[in-house]
């Protein structure tokens, strides 16, 4: 019997003992605009009846307690839950919350996308609760399992934030965040130099070292709860740059063991350099940026196994996407997809000599190319729908979903772009080296509620906040875990099993107004669909307390 169906029958023998009976129904949810059980439908459980309207969602799925109907499963493909917007779902400038059940698989082929979001892309306005898997930035694998909460009014953009060169880099080539912190891949230039590992706490670089003699670390990765990083012998002049005198080759992968420590893993057949390492059915997998072309899956130790490459030719950024590893390619301005066991050629991308970086956006997956600064969408089969061109730029390299909007970042001026589609909006220029021919904004990775983009060839770091964000920088767990986030009054707050885990800056926003008349989203956002289930799920318009979120996850 629904909530609904209950305080029916107790308003039938009195009206004064119903207004009892119903106040007594909501006195343990003050503030509750949205309560959506996901226990065999999509119903609203609240006084406020948000009821969702169901595209695919899986009722019969498993819950906590290992009952048949007890929650609801997504399949990352399409399903989810979408709610009619309406006066209460408005939460304008105040304080809101929102809490669920969430379970994630421990083995992914897909990414896991948006938990909720209100959002509406065009005015900027609205919020967004989202799981980060981005592989393909361009080399790396820069957020795995990562809680990002974000609110937006479609406020003016601010200024960029140097964090400074790292060492001697000449370039940052891969950033991942792993276990609370940031770590960045560089390339130095000199004879006796080498490439290095920074990692950033917020306030401090510190220098992690060498995994080896060549002059790049180039990959990155956050592979079984352990940072592995990929090392080459990068050519300079790729980037019109005078070529490093450094004549050690890479093609080597090292597994980051505190401090400075760095444990070999194997080399990389035939491979002196790596430019893509992507995490996929629980294996990890390389891929060579040189000639000779070559594809490996990590077997442990020091092993590797080849898996082939499309018709000989170099698959190069990674990522995950729909049951499948996606790649680019230097060979040819093509897309390439792996099942596991075999490669297929997915078409050329209309006047582009090569791919560089991916990002999953709104569901759909985007791919950046050389040599006209252009984005194109996959349309399924071999089909590529041009998706705007980066000003007057010749390459777009990383891409990168940020609080509801995707972000590009280009050759030969080193810009930042963002996706207000069909146009893209320059957002700032980060390197301003004199007399080079190219500036690259080369990586990127979200870290601390901020984007933040490596450079060439000033090698340095910088970061931008849009809107206001919270993240969480460790990996969620896979199975059933509570998740909460909050807007409280001069802050955003992440909760995880009850345990306040983040906190943003504070700030000061009276009057920062979200209100949008897009329909809210469970299952869905600017990410992706989510690949998972949920159970649970509560709005309220109000600041929960720790406490209260603590009570919520024992339920």
């Amino acid at each position: 019997m629904t909530l609904q169906r209950q305080v029916m029958i107790l308003m039938m023998p009195a009206f004064g003992w119903a207004m009892v009976a119903v106040g007594a129904a909501w006195a343990d949810s003050p503030g509750l605009i949205g309560h959506w059980k996901l226990s065999g439908d999509a119903q609203d459980y609240s006084r406020e009846a948000n009821h969702g309207n169901d595209h695919g969602v899986d009722f019969k799925a498993l819950g906590r307690n290992g009952e048949a109907g007890s929650a609801a499963g997504f399949d990352g493909l399409g399903s989810h839950v979408e709610v009619n917007n309406s006066k209460s779902l408005q939460l304008g400038a105040g304080e809101f919350s929102i809490a669920m059940w969430a379970n994630t698989a421990e083995k992914l082929d897909d990414v896991l996308g948006d938990l909720v979001s209100k959002y509406d892309p065009v005015s900027r306005r609205g919020f967004n609760f989202s799981i980060q898997n981005y592989a393909g930035v361009t080399s790396s694998q820069s957020n795995y399992r990562h809680l990002h909460f974000g609110i937006d009014n479609g406020s003016a953009v601010g200024s960029w934030t140097d964090h400074g060169q790292l060492g001697n880099a000449v370039l940052i080539f891969g950033m991942a965040v792993y276990e609370g912190q940031l770590f960045a891949g560089t390339c130095e230039a000199g004879e006796q130099q080498s490439g290095r590992v920074f990692r950033y706490d917020g306030k401090t670089w510190t220098d992690c070292g060498s995994p080896d003699k060549c002059n790049a670390v180039s990959s990155l990765a956050v592979y079984d709860g352990q940072l592995y990083v990929g090392v080459s012998k990068y050519r300079l002049a790729g980037s019109s740059l005078t070529e490093s005198d450094n004549p050690h080759l890479g093609g080597k992968v090292y597994r980051y063991d505190g401090d400075s420590r760095w444990v070999p893993c194997g080399a990389l057949p035939d491979t002196e350099a790596i430019n893509g390492m992507v995490v996929y059915r629980g294996r990890l997998y390389a891929g060579s940026l040189y000639a000779p072309a070559g594809f490996f899956r990590y077997e442990g130790g020091t092993e590797w196994t080849s898996c082939g490459t499309p018709d000989g030719k170099r698959v190069e950024s990674l990522t995950v996407y729909n049951g499948y590893i996606f790649a680019t390619g230097y060979d040819e301005g093509a897309v390439y997809r792996y099942d596991g066991s075999r490669w297929e050629h997915l078409g050329v991308l209309e006047g582009a000599n090569q791919t560089y970086g991916f990002a999953t956006h709104n569901g759909e997956l985007y791919v950046s190319e050389w040599p006209h600064a252009k984005v194109f969408r996959w349309g399924g089969d071999k089909k590529w729908l041009e998706a705007g061109r980066l000003g007057e730029e010749l390459e777009t390299m990383p891409l990168i979903v940020y609080n509801g909007k995707l972000y590009a970042g280009t050759l030969p001026s080193a810009e930042v772009y963002r996706f207000d589609d069909p146009q893209w909006s320059q957002v700032g220029r980060l390197d301003f080296t004199p007399d080079v021919r190219y500036r690259r904004a080369w990586s990127m990775a979200v870290f601390q509620g901020r984007l933040f983009a490596g450079t060439l060839p000033s090698g340095r770091v910088h970061s931008i906040e849009i809107g206001r964000n919270v993240t969480y920088d460790q990996a969620l767990p896979s199975g059933w875990v509570h998740l909460a986030a909050v807007r409280d009054k001069d802050h955003l707050r992440l909760h995880v099993n009850g345990k306040l885990v983040a906190k943003s800056a504070i700030y000061k926003d009276e009057g920062y107004d979200i209100a949008n008349d897009q329909p809210l989203q469970i299952g869905f956002g600017a990410h992706d669909y989510f690949n998972g289930k949920l159970n649970d799920v509560r709005l309220y318009d109000r600041a929960l307390t720790p406490s209260e979120i603590e009570q919520l996850a024992e339920r």
